[in-house]
């Protein structure tokens, strides 16, 4: 399907902010000089700014396109993926980013090393490398949906040139340029969705009021559903246990988000920036969920050959004159600004992590520049296969994405569990439990019809159980903790004399800053209003 007329006006909105992009990524070209601006940026970029990338890259196209599709299948109970946040971020800003943050470092798998061992750094950094091309395939497909169905385009061709639009702003403005690429798209992606929504209230063929009612009758308004049933993904009980160490996962162990947080001014700044999508994701992924189940009520149920032209379909029927010009803007605005992020992150972990570490050590700083910047084009040429594998799949881009992605969080999350808390876990034991992780993940994907969800969580407890019996019978009892556990680092604060705060936030890990508190209360006002939106239609 395609946009019939597609216009002046609307290639001219999709130009401009396309230049506008290209802009940026020039604009910022002048203050990368070195290696380390590439990867972080000049360390002054402010806390909100850093929160908004947070948000946009996460949310992207995927959440856009795939959102919507995947509430228009499963309805609201889809949101329950999605409500853990606030306590995905109260762990993450207490036990994950001091550690990172106070070691001055680029990639955040150099914390392997110094816990474990080179092999475990380099296991970590390899699992990151494939997962993370794997998502940004997936980005580069749901933005290819979006000018395939504009132009008729075909889809691999829009793959390419996406990327290209993509790498020329990466390699010129580094993280730099992602931060406030991210900040800028953020603003268009959500105007686009709110005109969607208000566009959809005006033109449902019921009022909203019998439109809701036909359905909660459908079920498609119930977001907490309390089914104990491990082969179900939507369940409050997969959202807030499963999916919550799913996602710790990919905020905490993910050098992709982590990365723009080592440019804040202090680690106040970079809890803040976190602490943002601990309070915003909740309205974030309620609005996309929200106008896929509107569009559910709008086309009456009818089957999509490809749900995740739901929201494009709406607008090209919709009529109004820019609007699908604004609303393909925004996709592929967002979407290339995620992509850049993305590209940046793996050329930053395969100099820092391989190339520095084991081929060319002792370099200068725009030796290693150069090597990133040649780093990111290689990796855009890469992402390219996978891409093309998701456009022969059919259903949620968001939900396959997920999938996907539940193969590999199994395995970091049990590393850094056992990095964290462990003291006698050691390397040997660790990668033995990571091979384990896998199969166990395997398995159950190939023999049993759990959900996706629990992916994570099985996979990591078997590393953490493996892993910590594997090291108790090859290494035996450690007397020490390592100074890389938690207890260790606060044995060390202690012993050093340090400060354990630093302008009201903590520095120690292990600690919950008094502003954490909310989230917590923020989680229950949120699965709450749920309840009540449920039974109040």
């Amino acid at each position: 399907m395609r946009v019939e007329g597609f216009g002046v006006l609307n290639w001219s909105i999709v130009i401009a902010f396309l230049v506008a992009n290209l802009a940026l990524g020039w604009m910022f070209s002048r203050r990368v000089t070195t290696a380390e601006a590439y990867y972080v940026g000049d360390r002054s970029t402010p806390w909100w700014a850093i929160g908004v990338s947070v948000v946009a890259t996460y949310v992207s196209a995927l959440s856009f396109l795939g959102g919507p599709a995947w509430a228009y299948r499963d309805g609201m109970a889809a949101l329950a993926i999605h409500l853990n946040y606030p306590l995905v971020i109260l762990v993450v800003i207490t036990f994950f980013l001091p550690f990172f943050y106070n070691s001055g470092v680029a990639s955040i798998y150099e914390y392997q090393e110094r816990r474990f061992g080179t092999a475990s750094r380099a296991v970590m950094s390899g699992i990151f490398l494939l997962s993370q091309s794997l998502t940004t395939a997936a980005i580069l497909y749901a933005t290819a949906l979006v000018l395939r169905f504009m132009t008729g385009m075909d889809v691999m061709l829009a793959i390419v040139l996406i990327t290209v639009v993509a790498l020329v702003y990466t390699t010129m403005g580094g993280m730099l340029a992602v931060i406030w690429t991210d900040t800028f798209q953020a603003v268009i992606l959500f105007f686009g969705a709110l005109v969607i929504l208000f566009a959809l209230l005006g033109e449902m063929p019921v009022s909203l009021g019998e439109a809701l009612g036909a359905l909660k009758a459908e079920g498609k308004l119930d977001a907490v559903r309390t089914d104990v049933n491990l082969t179900e993904a939507t369940t409050i009980w997969s959202g807030l246990l499963a999916m919550t160490l799913f996602h710790i996962t990919v905020y905490g162990g993910n050098q992709m988000m982590v990365q723009r947080t080592l440019g804040s001014k202090t680690i106040g700044d970079a809890k803040k920036s976190y602490i943002m999508m601990g309070y915003g994701a909740f309205f974030i992924y309620f609005l996309f969920f929200f106008i896929g189940v509107l569009c559910y009520a709008h086309y009456q149920g009818r089957p999509f050959e490809n749900p995740n032209e739901i929201i494009l379909t709406f607008a090209a029927d919709y009529g109004l004159p820019g609007l699908p010009g604004v609303l393909a803007a925004a996709v592929l605005a967002a979407s290339m600004s995620t992509l850049s992020s993305a590209l940046n992150s793996m050329a930053t972990v395969s100099t820092v992590d391989f190339y520095e570490r084991y081929f060319r050590p002792g370099k200068g700083q725009h030796h290693y520049l150069t090597a990133t910047r040649l780093f990111t084009a290689v990796w855009a040429v890469l992402v390219l296969v996978p891409a093309y594998m998701y456009s022969q799949t059919q259903g949620s881009i968001l939900e396959v994405l997920s999938k996907v992605g539940a193969y590999f969080v199994g395995a970091k999350l049990g590393m850094y569990a056992l990095g964290f808390f462990s003291k006698h876990t050691t390397e040997k034991g660790l990668l033995i439990g990571v091979a384990a992780s896998f199969l166990s993940v395997w398995w159950l994907a190939a023999a049993t019809d759990v959900a996706w969800p629990w992916y994570c969580a099985i996979g990591g407890a078997v590393n953490i159980v493996v892993g910590w019996g594997a090291s108790l019978l090859l290494t035996g009892r450690q007397t020490d903790w390592s100074p890389y556990t938690v207890p260790g680092q606060i044995a060390a604060f202690k012993a050093q004399g340090l400060e354990e705060k630093v302008g009201g936030w903590y520095r120690v890990p292990g600690k919950v800053d008094a502003a954490s508190w909310g989230l917590l209360a923020f989680l229950v006002a949120s699965v709450l209003s749920l309840v009540a939106l449920n039974a109040a239609v």
